[in-house]
């Protein structure tokens, strides 16, 4: 029996709607609800809200699509200015008013031109015994525009006086969205996150035609046991389903095992998913590279790792300024003159450590040093000689906003800023290849 069932749209059109939107039934049957037949005033405004890939954009595309409601779909982070947004949603009307791909150029600077142009463009297109719907996607980038375009778009069925019904889409709560001044409450509708059953029968559907759905479906289900704890991303784990799957098949290729030999295939796979966990999860590597490494049978070591990759992104002598700034925490002061002059003189070596020095600094923890000591390792450390600019500074505090470093104490003390390296030794290794 259908779960979907609504008199005023076709029994095949909900069906196939059912078949392409597995475990959102309910969802559907909500919307369907309040949408109602074509004719009929919607609510003004509903708002849709859940963590990311729990299906809010592809059902609302799916749907609009496959029972033909007229619809304009727009990305705000797209769009992300209220006159390229307002543009796109009257460019998108017009052209779907005409069977020509000749558009007028659109120019709307405010309100009052796009609730004017709006009702042409609605005209045009017949569409005053249908409701139209304007699916604003990523809506929360409204929050950075203009204060009074979240309420327009609230009430645009009280402006235009058309039946029009604006949806929006959102991965934060509707009570981050609401103005301090108040403005019409939206319909507020909450897609959950994908339980373990609902994924497994989302990725099962995708098994590829020359093996069983049972054998599919089983490695779907070991796929889950391994990174479900780790990642609930629908498109994460169909990411990684279709990178594994060859090498779930192998022992089935080479013939040394059935379909249905689970244990040997669970034995041949185990070590391979646990680098996947390390490397393809947290993007290391491509997918072009974890195929030639899984072919070449070496280890996610070999190529760069996390560490290596996120310090490329900072900028050269913040590398120099990390490294200072490890050596200022790890290393006592008085071994200063020791390892950053050339001519310190001669160094006694009798009773160098004390007793309660012979535990590793690392084990101690890193101890707070002032903004002098780390400029003056800094430039015993650099090759080329670095002027104490307004940039070395700025690049500083740009560190302890990363915290890579932390700031010890209040700014106003009358010594100076003190400041603690939190990074670990690996990664300084990493910045000092």
């Amino acid at each position: 029996m259908p779960n979907l069932e609504h008199p005023a749209y076709p029994a095949a059109d909900l069906l196939h709607l059912e078949s392409l939107v597995p475990c959102r039934e309910s969802q559907v049957s909500m919307l369907l609800s309040i949408f109602g037949e074509r004719q009929q005033f919607s609510l003004p405004s509903i708002f849709i809200y859940g963590h990311t890939s729990s299906g809010k954009t592809y059902v609302m595309q799916t749907l609009l699509t496959t029972l033909q409601l007229p619809h304009v779909f727009v990305n705000c982070v797209e769009y992300f200015t209220s006159r390229l947004l307002l543009e796109e949603i009257l460019i998108q009307l017009q052209s779907s008013s005409s069977d020509t791909e000749q558009t007028c150029p659109v120019h709307c600077d405010t309100l009052n031109d796009f609730v004017r142009l709006f009702k042409q463009a609605v005209a045009s297109r017949e569409l005053q015994d249908q409701t139209l719907y304007i699916v604003l996607d990523r809506a929360e980038q409204l929050r950075e525009m203009e204060a009074n375009i979240l309420p327009a778009f609230l009430r645009l069925q009280e402006l235009t006086d058309r039946n029009v019904t604006v949806v929006l889409l959102s991965e934060i709560v509707w009570e981050l969205f609401r103005p301090n001044v108040g403005c019409f409450e939206p319909f507020t509708m909450y897609f959950p996150d994908y339980s373990i059953g609902h994924l497994q029968k989302i990725l099962s559907q995708n098994h590829p035609p020359e093996y069983s759905a049972d054998f599919y479906s089983a490695y779907i289900n070991i796929l889950l046991g391994v990174f479900y704890m780790v990642c609930r991303d629908l498109k994460e784990l169909q990411h990684l389903a279709a990178l594994n799957f060859a090498k779930y098949c192998e022992p089935v290729v080479r013939g040394e095992a059935n379909e249905r030999d689970t244990r040997k295939l669970w034995k041949n796979i185990e070590p391979h998913l646990k680098k996947a966990m390390q490397t393809v999860y947290l993007r290391e590597i491509s997918s072009s590279q974890w195929e030639r490494l899984q072919h070449d049978g070496g280890e996610p070591g070999q190529l760069k790792g996390l560490s290596a990759h996120t310090h490329v992104e900072l900028p050269y002598y913040s590398k120099f300024l990390l490294i200072a700034a490890y050596l200022a925490s790890y290393n006592p002061v008085r071994t200063d003159k020791r390892f950053f002059l050339k001519h310190h003189g001669k160094i006694r070596k009798t009773n160098f450590m004390k007793k309660h020095e012979k535990t590793s600094n690392h084990l101690l923890g890193p101890k707070p040093f002032p903004l002098d000591r780390l400029l003056a390792i800094l430039y015993s450390i650099v090759d080329n000689r670095v002027a104490p600019t307004a940039n070395i500074f700025s690049q500083i505090t740009s560190l302890v906003t990363l915290q890579l470093l932390s700031m010890v104490g209040q700014n106003d003390q009358l010594d100076g800023p003190r400041y603690k390296c939190t990074v670990s030794l690996d990664f300084i290794r990493a910045i000092a290849r």
